[in-house]
């Protein structure tokens, strides 16, 4: 199995690359970003590609699934080129795994873009509106109603969709601070050298999920052909 990966990089990129090449099934990975890593993974080879502007379609050629993780969250004072790249850009990704006839799509999706709801949990099945207030929650609903146009139009292929929370893991927790809990949660508490705790703050729920154990599930929403739809993580 051939794997393309969009958006290889970062927090949840690199698990996802390293959960992929540690499956047989597995054979090749090509991860694409707009900027190509240092670092090395099993099976894997890179390409820089920008998915506002480049031609896609031949990286995705002879693939079996695509993996669609790529999303600009800065600068986020910038509303339209942030939607440029994660609502449009991935409208460009899904066209583009239509035009080169792969036949599995995974697609990163987030709690995020469920509707306000009750304190309890909800299932896959809650509205996806989005908070009206986060142009992250937003984007995510928007582009999610776009999937659900791709799949009408193109039941060929198998579309799966993750829903995770918070994604976090030791290495990058410094950048996970900032971009989502600014000044509630000091920079001498996620520094790596200290011990894995979290600060308390009354009244805050916050659903997280380690990078490690988000990149198994995309492995595994990948590999199983039986997954289809949408699953919270």
């Amino acid at each position: 199995m051939r794997v393309v990966v969009i958006g290889a990089t970062g927090n949840v990129g690199t698990s996802v690359l390293a959960a992929l090449g540690e499956d047989d099934a597995v054979t090749s990975i090509l991860g694409v970003a707009r900027r190509l890593p240092s670092g090395t993974f099993a099976k894997t080879e890179f390409a820089a590609a920008d998915i506002t502007r480049d031609d896609l379609v031949p990286l995705l050629e002879g693939a079996d699934a695509v993996v669609h993780l790529a999303w600009l969250i800065q600068p986020s004072r910038d509303k339209r080129v942030l939607a440029r790249t994660n609502v449009d850009g991935s409208q460009r990704v899904f066209d583009a795994v239509a035009a080169a006839g792969v036949s599995a799509l995974v697609y990163a999706s987030s709690i995020g873009v469920y509707s306000p709801g009750p304190k309890q949990r909800v299932d896959e099945s809650w509205p996806r509106e989005g908070v009206p207030s986060s142009w992250y929650a937003r984007h995510k609903a928007e582009v999610e109603r776009r999937l659900d146009r791709f799949e009408e139009a193109h039941s060929d292929v198998r579309v799966v969709r993750l829903r995770p929370g918070l994604i976090m893991k030791r290495l990058a927790a410094e950048e996970v601070r900032r971009l989502f809990f600014g000044p509630f949660v000091p920079r001498w508490a996620v520094r790596p050298e200290r011990l894995p705790v979290v600060p308390h703050i009354p009244g805050a729920v916050v659903q997280v999920v380690h990078s490690l154990d988000v990149g198994d599930a995309y492995r595994l929403a990948v590999v199983n052909p039986a997954a289809r739809g949408a699953y919270n993580v």
